[in-house]
Formats: C-alpha cells, structure tokens, sequence
C-alpha cells in the first residue's frame, strides 16, 4: 500500500459547519469521478498497528484536471478527535492519503441518471457531474436532488440547471418534499439511481425506489462489494 503524503494548498468554508481542503496532487497519484480515498492525520501510522481514530473514508470532490484534491466534509461544533484536529490544520500543513477507489463512476449506458444525496453527500456527485459536463457520451441526463435542512446549499456553481447540456440540478429542505420528488423521479423505470448519503437516507432511499418498482441492478451506491449484498438483498 502506498501512502501519499501531501500539502494542504487551500481551506474554502463552504458553509459555517462545512469545508473543503484542497490537497497538492503527488506526482503520480491519478482518480476518476466518483472516488473515495483514507484520509489520514499525521501520527497514523506511528505505531504498530494504525491509528483508526486518525484516518476516515473520504470523497473526492475535484477531478485531476482541477489539480487538486478536493475534500469537503463537515465539521460541527462539537465533533471527534479527528474533525477537532483536522478543524485546526492551516494551508501547509501536511496529510496522508491512500487506498482511492471509485465505487460510483458515471455510467455511460444511454439512460437518465439521477443522483440522490444528503447534505456533503453531494461531494460525491461534484465530480460526477463535471465529468458529465466533459463528456456526455452514452448519458441521456442527470439530475440531481439533494436535501439540506439548513437551507446552505452546497456547489451551487456547479448545480446549476443547464438545459442546453440536460442537466437538472434540485435542492430542498426538508423530507417530505424531498421523498416526494423522489417517487416522481422513479416513475423512470429505466434510469439509474445513485444514491449518497447516511446508512438510514440509502435506505429510506431504497424503500421509496423498490417499491416504485426500480430494480437493485439500476441502484449505484458507494460502498464495496460486500456492503452493497446488504444494502440491495431486495
């Protein structure tokens, strides 16, 4: 396994709770779209065996011909060891990153894509998008909707509807209205459904799909093999 250390070059508050850390790209370090990569805090590794509390499973926001590597995550007021450390790291400062992988690229099968998200969530999907925007061979549409009960939408910038490139971006506030838009979206009984966000969104997510009768093979989340057997037995 190969660790890649790496300079933080810029903190953007997204939000008040939310930032992105835009990382230095190492020299040989390449992801797609859709990429999670272990985001580690100095001392990781230090010991024997590593230091789980300073490492978590992270999504990269950019994509490689921004030239940085984008990670947006949310850091409450009170929070755990790692996002009280991470909350006071400056530009400079130096992190780890290994083990990238994308469980969720975009794929191009010539049906409509739909991506669902919660609050950060909607990382994920940032570079899924742009590489849309790039390309959008073999890609019917997308459309995003994503839920954020404090009304601060993330990558507004980004999610912009653009009808020219059939792209339909959505934000709301709340559930019920969310849901809803949810069961209108599903009457595409041939679209793809990616969804991202909490273990209980996925699956409130996968109920309202299934029973609209969308098929586990049409649903992208971003987990590994094992966890998506649980997630889609349906």
């Amino acid at each position: 396994m190969k660790v890649y250390w790496t300079k933080i070059n810029k903190i953007i508050e997204e939000t008040p709770e939310v930032r992105t850390y835009l990382l230095a790209c190492p020299q040989d370090f390449t992801w797609e779209e859709g990429s999670h990569t272990h985001f580690a805090l100095e001392g990781f590794n230090a010991g024997d065996k590593p230091n789980r509390s300073l490492i978590r499973h992270m999504s990269i926001s950019t994509l490689p011909y921004e030239e940085a590597i984008g990670i947006t995550t949310r850091i409450r007021e009170q929070c755990s060891e790692f996002k009280t450390i991470l909350k006071n790291l400056k530009v400079g400062d130096e992190v780890a990153i290994f083990k990238t992988h994308s469980n969720v690229p975009l794929k191009r099968e010539g049906k409509n894509v739909y991506l669902l998200s919660s609050g950060v969530g909607l990382a994920t999907f940032r570079s899924i998008v742009l590489e849309y925007f790039r390309r959008a061979d073999n890609v019917s549409r997308v459309h995003s909707l994503n839920i954020r009960s404090a009304k601060e939408f993330l990558f507004t910038d980004v999610f912009v509807s653009a009808p020219d490139q059939k792209f339909t971006s959505q934000f709301v506030d709340n559930r019920h209205d969310y849901y809803e838009e949810v069961k209108n979206l599903a009457a595409d009984n041939d679209g793809l459904y990616y969804v991202v966000g909490s273990n209980e969104f996925i699956v409130q997510n996968l109920d309202v799909l299934r029973v609209k009768g969308i098929k586990a093979g049409q649903i992208i989340l971003d987990k590994h093999e094992q966890q998506l057997a649980e997630f889609l037995s349906f």
